[in-house]
């Protein structure tokens, strides 16, 4: 111990190791708390992503398991191309006259171009409160029976009931005709292979469809929704 000239130890050395200790402890245990704030924040964002991303494959399976007991096209009228004196029309692709509700649906074709989602802004309902098709939105999110979702624990409150439908989710489905030999190729709906030689040909109405729905998510700070899922599958 360094003692002053008057024989007193001197505490200046000691006491300027003590304040570098303390603050080199005050840095550990910063860098420690950070490290547990970032950790934790890693843990919810990656929480949150695991039950988007659960809910939006919930989401688009519905849409599936709705529309796999219906035919590709309307079992009454068919799909066809009708010449009208101007050229061949195709008629019968998506919903048809009298069909206002998801609860008239009746074939495959009728969902291409179909957005269900809640945007707070009052869907259109007939006089029974059941909605109806406005400009090819409904409200939803859906679940296999066609009613909306008012919540994600699979609890439906159905048309009607007065319950808000669970919002910032949608529902987006597109049809689409396939090349029966090659699924890479898209033809227009009202796309047909003519006979030719041993082949005998292929009708409007006897390709593959595509459908693939796709699930959106837009939070209450988001400014866009956000893709979350996407499910596709084949129709032969």
């Amino acid at each position: 111990m360094m003692r002053t000239p008057h024989g007193r130890p001197s505490r200046g050395r000691r006491a300027a190791f003590t304040l570098l200790e303390t603050a080199m402890t005050l840095v550990i245990i910063a860098v420690g708390v950070l490290a547990i704030i970032e950790s934790q924040q890693y843990f919810f964002q990656a929480n949150t992503w695991s039950s988007h991303a659960a809910t939006g494959t919930f989401l688009a399976n519905e849409i599936r398991e709705m529309s796999r007991k219906y035919p590709k096209h309307d079992p009454v009228t068919g799909l066809a191309l009708i010449d009208d004196g101007g050229g061949p029309v195709l008629m019968g692709w998506g919903f048809e006259n009298g069909e206002i509700t998801v609860a008239d649906f009746d074939d495959i074709d009728d969902f291409d171009g179909m957005s269900f989602r809640f945007d707070g802004t009052g869907a259109t309902q007939d006089e029974d409160g059941v909605f109806v098709i406005d400009d090819n939105d409904l409200p939803g999110p859906i679940d296999a029976f066609g009613l909306v979702i008012d919540d994600l624990d699979g609890a439906d409150g159905g048309a009607g009931d007065g319950e808000t439908p669970v919002f910032g989710w949608s529902q987006s489905v597109v049809v689409e005709k396939m090349d029966p030999f090659d699924y890479t190729v898209v033809y227009d709906n009202d796309f047909f292979l003519p006979p030719a030689g041993t082949f005998p040909g292929l009708m409007v109405d006897q390709f593959p469809l595509r459908v693939t729905v796709t699930v959106d998510y837009q939070g209450p700070f988001d400014i866009t929704p956000q893709e979350v899922s996407r499910v596709s599958w084949i129709v032969p």
